[in-house]
């Protein structure tokens, strides 16, 4: 095939990154200016695909956002609680420590058991809350919270029978 010559006059910086790349392909100047004239003149493959691409960059954008401030959220959220519960907590004597550190053991692997399950089953305790909350009662807060439960059958805040109740049964034994 035969070639025609061109004089080119281009950028001095822009040069000095065609003389690189150029030199690390052996010195194939030509190749390379004719390489990136073809891209730019020759019709897409795919019409529209950058449209297409630059579109699902966006939404992917945008979810990825939206799990960083969720993450965000739930950090806050469980770092405020880690300091409260070790500000309110008083600690153990010497001969209770030992005992505690077991039960603690014993209900941490519990702990990861659980969320293992839930992760596996795609199950969040989020929707199992919210499936909770009467549709009828608007404001969860509406409660003293000096209003305890009867004896013998603790519940809730929304008279569900409470799960703390439960791990104290499975606590003790």
């Amino acid at each position: 095939m035969s070639k025609k010559r061109y004089t080119l006059y281009i950028s001095r910086p822009l040069a000095r990154r065609f003389d690189l790349i150029a030199q690390q392909r052996n010195g194939a100047k030509s190749a390379l200016v004719e390489e990136a004239l073809r891209a730019a003149l020759e019709p897409q493959q795919h019409a529209g695909i950058e449209e297409a691409l630059a579109r699902r960059l966006n939404e992917l954008n945008r979810v990825v956002a939206g799990l960083r401030r969720e993450m965000a959220v739930a950090t806050e959220t469980l770092a405020i609680f880690v300091r409260y519960f070790l500000t309110v907590t008083p600690p153990l004597p010497q001969d209770e420590q030992e005992p505690a550190r077991l039960l603690g053991r014993e209900r941490y692997q519990v702990l990861l058991t659980e969320v293992g399950r839930r992760v596996a089953e795609n199950e969040r305790l989020v929707t199992e809350v919210i499936a909770t909350v009467p549709v009828a009662q608007t404001d969860l807060f509406s409660k003293p919270l000096d209003e305890a439960p009867p004896a013998g059958n603790p519940t809730d805040r929304n008279g569900h029978a409470s799960s703390a109740h439960h791990l104290e049964e499975t606590d003790h034994g």
